[in-house]
């Protein structure tokens, strides 16, 4: 399979403003996704994809791979959609530029998921750690045995009515596509689970389209506000 990963990047972020070029150990957050998301051999390319000139100029002047993109685009997805309608590939990754901890394995399981031809969008679940169980910026996943995403949600499910601890599950912040899952995501509206949750996914669940989950032993830590940002800069000084 010809696979492509795209970052969608936008710098009017409301948690955490301006995050895609705030710096960790001198490098913008987006450079820290970037080049952790092309540590994967299986990529035949990796794009930033972005309405912002700082951005593109940042990226310019690291020798990271970007392209400009609409500035009317409501979700990563649709930024997506726009560069899968000029360049092919068989499938289609969205790593979110808040994801500087992104690993080769990571992509490894979700492009595993992707090898059968049905699946015509798959993500990646880990263990939840005990401290982002109740967090609603991590995002929980709850599958079926085969690995098909019932839903997503901010709040911790499932619910543990009576003390039997579930085991929780994370969702990571990659998606794969197929062409025919991204035209038909622009085609409809921004679904009423989509809008609540704030949770772009929901609108292929509510609209009939199944999501395949892969598992992964490596945790991730998306950046959403400035806590995580001082934390993944902890990390990465460790590593």
């Amino acid at each position: 399979m010809k696979s492509i990963a795209i970052i969608p990047a936008r710098l009017a972020s409301t948690r955490l403003p301006r995050k895609m070029l705030r710096e960790i150990a001198g490098k913008p957050l987006v450079g820290w996704v970037y080049e952790a998301v092309r540590s994967s051999s299986l990529l035949s390319d990796v794009i930033v994809a972005t309405d912002s000139e700082e951005i593109l100029e940042a990226c310019r002047r690291h020798g990271w791979n970007a392209q400009m993109t609409s500035a009317t685009h409501r979700s990563g997805t649709e930024r997506v959609h726009e560069l899968s309608n000029s360049i092919a590939a068989d499938i289609y990754l969205n790593v979110q530029g808040d994801e500087p901890l992104t690993r080769p394995e990571q992509i490894a399981t979700l492009l595993d998921v992707m090898k059968d031809p049905a699946v015509q969008v798959g993500t990646v679940k880990t263990p939840c750690p005990p401290e982002d169980v109740g967090n609603p910026n991590a995002v929980k996943v709850v599958t079926v045995p085969g690995g098909r995403a019932l839903y997503f949600s901010r709040a911790t499910i499932p619910f543990d009515r009576d003390g039997s601890k579930p085991r929780y599950f994370k969702h990571l912040g990659l998606y794969a596509y197929r062409k025919p899952a991204l035209d038909l995501f622009v085609s409809q509206p921004e679904s009423t689970l989509e809008k609540s949750e704030r949770l772009e996914q929901l609108r292929f669940l509510e609209n009939g389209t199944p999501i395949y989950v892969g598992e992964t032993p490596y945790d991730s830590v998306g950046v959403d506000t400035e806590e995580d940002l001082q934390r993944v800069a902890e990390i990465l000084r460790k590593r």
